[in-house]
């Protein structure tokens, strides 16, 4: 992962994703990009002629700098190299229209001004339509050791393969791997791919991964697969994205909507 994606923004989690970029960046040598997306798009209930916009923009430019100024003063120690693009426009669709360039893009769970609750909708759009792996970061998450465990949500499925292949250059700096699947009896099971086929994948490329299965319990999904990597001392799992609304906030599948909506580690998706 030699081109990092990051978005730019004031919400809770930003420090987390900056210092996630960081750890990235200096274990596969890579660059980051800091993507600072401002939007004119102000609401403004009866605000037919513009004047809140008007009003609205320089504190927005003004806060946008100073973030920008503080993010700047702390990469130049780093001994990372990095760019900045300063863009107007609303975020989800610049980091899209960036992304094909990218070998991850890195967001937080929710958006700035949020009330917390996630996913956010720019989450929703860029996880499901970016080209490249997503990495979402959340504020609980100060850094990333890529030398720890990683656990890869495995149901058999196109999107599951697709995540495992496009973390590859992560999971090739990980102690241990492990792909884990959970095991619904009263379901019909996903056989698209075998966790023995993504084995093989992974040991292809050098990577040995322990497979297990994971009863499911009365616990959710997203519950057991979280308990399962902090058992494990995981600091990043990986899975697939699924969904298929028109509505941002509502992308995601049930499972991957759970899972980023109070996320315990960072997770990289593809869909």
């Amino acid at each position: 992962m030699k081109s990092i994606l990051l978005h730019i923004d004031h919400d809770t989690a930003m420090t987390a994703r900056l210092q996630v970029a960081l750890d990235i960046a200096r274990a596969t040598n890579g660059h980051i990009t800091c993507l600072q997306a401002v939007s004119y798009e102000v609401f403004a209930p009866g605000d037919f002629y513009g004047s809140a916009i008007a009003a609205a923009m320089p504190i927005i430019k003004e806060n946008a700098e100073k973030l920008r100024a503080q993010i700047e003063a702390d990469l130049e120690n780093e001994g990372v190299p990095w760019d900045w693009r300063f863009v107007y426009g609303i975020a989800p669709q610049r980091l899209l229209e960036a992304s094909p360039l990218a070998d991850v893009v890195i967001v937080g769970p929710a958006e700035a001004g949020s009330d917390g609750r996630g996913p956010s909708a720019l989450v929703g759009d860029v996880v499901l339509k970016a080209p490249v792996p997503v990495l979402v970061v959340p504020e609980s998450a100060p850094s990333l050791d890529v030398g720890a465990p990683m656990l890869v949500a495995w149901n058999g499925s196109a999107e599951a393969a697709h995540a495992l292949r496009a973390a590859v250059p992560l999971l090739a700096c990980a102690c241990k791997v492990t792909l884990a699947s959970i095991a619904e009896p009263s379901d019909k099971a996903r056989n698209d791919f075998p966790s023995t086929d993504g084995a093989h994948y992974l040991a292809r490329h050098g990577i040995d991964c322990e497979i297990v299965e994971i009863p499911r319990g009365e616990a959710s999904i997203a519950d057991t697969l979280f308990s399962a990597a902090q058992m494990r001392e995981c600091g990043l799992m990986v899975m697939g994205a699924y969904g298929h609304s028109r509505l941002a906030e509502m992308l995601l599948g049930g499972v991957t909507r759970k899972m980023l909506s109070a996320p315990q580690m960072p997770i990289l998706l593809a869909h």
